[in-house]
């Protein structure tokens, strides 16, 4: 399988509600690796790294995010998969 990388920044009401949380136990779900942190502006910023397959369904839920979420735009840039994380983590700053 193809593995991929891609590093994303999600704005709206993405603080405060169990957003990385979430984010992280569907990342888990799918056997995804990287981090998820919240951004002094208000945005959540994560990378996601594994098969092209179910990096692009961690995607396809971050854009809609969890329930109490209202995502109001997603900013994606694809990279080079770099084999560095051993699973995926919350950055608390």
């Amino acid at each position: 399988m193809k593995k991929v990388r891609a590093h994303i920044f999600v704005e709206g009401r993405v603080q405060g509600i169990f957003f990385r949380e979430n984010t992280r136990q569907k990342a888990m779900e799918l056997g995804i690796t990287g981090w998820v942190k919240n951004l002094p502006d208000g945005r959540v910023e994560a990378v996601f790294e594994g098969e092209k397959e179910n990096v692009e369904k961690m995607l396809a839920w971050a854009k809609k995010g969890p329930p109490l979420a209202k995502v109001e735009n997603t900013e994606i840039e694809w990279q080079k998969p770099q084999n560095e994380f051993p699973d995926f983590e919350i950055i608390y700053d």
